[in-house]
């Protein structure tokens, strides 16, 4: 009887389980994005709600955002698989929850999912990244990456889709009328090594962020043995000269890298096999214009952020006046070239001058030739001139002859404003010469 009484209640127990959706299923559930919960204003974002190890899918799942705020998204709606969210604007970032249905139990429900930050990108200017001392790290040793800004924020983000799963959360500092904030790592492993950037964001919105920080690559040094570096033709040289640091090892290395002292950035090159057995690679530096002391490293592409050990430091000096001996091609190669360029052209301001000089005095020369043949050639005729009409002519200049006797003689007045203003007591007839030119009078006294 009470066997009965037991399996009676056992098959109760399962149709009301099985007529009554719950929840609270102790399964653990995820929520992530993709492809990143970091997304750029204007961009989509992939939400998915599985669980653990990513398998078995629900068959639906619903999505509730912590805040409450208004977003174009439904707390009760169910999606199946996958939500995409887009495009994000800064009403989106926030935490997100998601519960999902069991493929078996269509009418159970999952717990809860941990929450999931979505932060939107670009509504702030940008912050600055610094590694100190350098981004260049010896393995074992400690980096502090500094994140600053001219705008006041109250929290960075630092992020680096190799080292961290999730943005690292700091806080940021009154510093020089903005904001900073450090976060320190070490001893340095090459687990750290990859790009960094950071995000800046004010207190009353901690998910809106900042555009991003230019990228920062920590290098870990100190992984292999290091290469060798020398100069060709020599570690003096004379300015202008051209220069050529080599880089070689015994070790087969797929890239090397050339850094100087004092610049923060690296030239990188390919290794490619030699004559003598190593693998080199060869950084022309072309004319040589300052020393200075440069360092090589050998690395493989499958892990580009692991460097070995630098080679011996290489100094290269250079000697004599690179703008005397060795001008650039570009550019003026010395300070007489600009006065050479001005004897120039004073000269051929001057030849000008002349040539036109010239050319006004053989003129002069040849319409006075040509007005005396004309008064030689032509008789003497009487004809009246009328005064007015040879003034508003305002000749230049006025030709006369005197007729004494039938010799003539020739003068020049440079104006007839010089004429004299009582006439001669002698009656004067004024006759202008056939075919001269308007300027020339000729004058005939009786």
């Amino acid at each position: 009887m009470s066997l009965m009484v037991v399996s009676v209640a056992c098959v109760g127990f399962f149709l009301v389980q099985r007529a009554c959706p719950h929840t609270g299923g102790q399964d653990k559930i995820f929520l992530s994005a993709r492809p990143s919960a970091v997304v750029p204003q204007g961009g989509h974002v992939t939400l998915r709600c599985y669980y653990r190890d990513g398998l078995n899918n629900f068959t639906n799942f619903t999505l509730y955002k912590d805040d409450r705020s208004h977003v174009p998204i439904f707390h009760s709606r169910i999606f199946q698989e996958s939500f995409l969210m887009g495009p994000v604007t800064p009403a989106h970032a926030g935490t997100y929850r998601c519960r999902g249905s069991y493929p078996h139990s269509p009418t159970e429900w999952s717990a809860l999912s941990d929450p999931l930050a979505i932060r939107v990108t670009g509504v702030h200017r940008k912050p600055s990244l610094l590694a100190l001392p350098g981004p260049l790290v010896k393995s074992g040793k400690t980096v502090t990456l500094q994140c600053s800004s001219d705008t006041v924020f109250e929290h960075f983000f630092l992020q680096s889709e190799v080292t961290f799963k999730k943005s690292v959360h700091l806080v940021g500092e009154l510093h020089g009328g903005g904001s900073q904030a450090n976060y320190s790592m070490g001893p340095t492993t090459s687990a750290l090594a990859g790009t960094y950037r950071c995000y800046g964001s004010v207190t009353h919105s901690p998910y809106v962020l900042s555009a991003p920080s230019d990228p920062l690559d920590i290098v870990i040094t100190g992984k292999y043995e290091k290469p060798s570096l020398s100069a060709q033709p020599g570690p003096t040289v004379q300015a202008g000269e051209n220069v050529t640091l080599s880089c070689s090892s015994q070790n087969w290395f797929d890239m090397y890298h050339l850094s100087r002292e004092g610049e923060a950035r690296e030239l990188s090159l390919s290794a490619v096999p030699s004559v003598n057995g190593t693998f080199q690679a060869d950084f022309p530096l072309g004319p040589a214009t300052h020393g200075g002391t440069y360092r090589c490293f050998g690395s493989f592409r499958t892990a580009p952020y692991q460097w070995s050990d630098p080679s011996d430091p290489l100094s290269v000096s250079v000697t004599g006046n690179p703008s005397r001996s060795w001008p650039s091609p570009t550019e003026p190669s010395s300070k007489t070239s600009i006065p050479r360029h001005l004897h120039v052209l004073i000269g051929t301001s001057v030849v000008m001058i002349l040539f036109t000089i010239f050319f006004f005095l053989l003129h002069r020369w040849c319409s006075n030739k040509k007005n005396a043949a004309v008064k030689d050639q032509e008789p003497a005729g009487d004809r009246t001139v009328n005064r007015e009409d040879s003034e508003e002519q305002d000749p230049l200049e006025v030709t006369y002859a005197q007729l004494d006797h039938r010799v003539l003689t020739q003068g020049k007045i440079t104006h007839p404003s010089q004429k004299p203003k009582t006439p001669p007591t002698d009656t004067s007839v004024y006759t202008e010469l056939p075919n001269a030119e308007p300027r020339l009078k000729v004058v005939f006294y009786p």
